[in-house]
């Protein structure tokens, strides 16, 4: 299983973007993903997550209500979009496939990662 992530940059506080994230083989709608981020010196944290069809989305607390994480099946791709962006969010943002159906929200239950995308949020 391969993880592609895109779409990250640099953005004025106040600011958007949405991540993708593209996933090689046949059964992305098996498995429940996630988004994960890490900024420098400090350890990789959760950020969102989504049942395989979807149905079930869960946030990590500073993120609800402004990013919204969602998924296409037929397109085999996973996104993150991110609304009212400030300087805390500032990191690598990682996506993952979980190791079962479920929304997972700890680390330890992904089991495939891609190589991380970098958002930066200038104030």
């Amino acid at each position: 299983v391969q993880l592609q992530a895109s779409g990250g940059g640099l953005v004025q506080a106040g600011g958007s973007l949405r991540l993708s994230c593209g996933a090689s083989g046949r059964t992305f709608s098996h498995y429940g993903m996630g988004w994960f981020r890490q900024a420098p010196g400090k350890e990789r944290e959760f950020v969102a997550a989504i049942s395989h069809s979807g149905g079930d989305t869960y946030y990590e607390d500073s993120v609800k209500g402004r990013f919204t994480i969602s998924r296409d099946n037929a397109k085999n791709t996973l996104y993150l979009q991110m609304n009212s962006l400030n300087p805390g969010d500032t990191a690598v943002y990682y996506c993952a496939r979980a190791q079962r159906g479920w929304a997972a929200l700890v680390i330890n239950q992904y089991e495939y990662w891609g190589q991380g995308t970098q958002v930066t949020v200038s104030s």
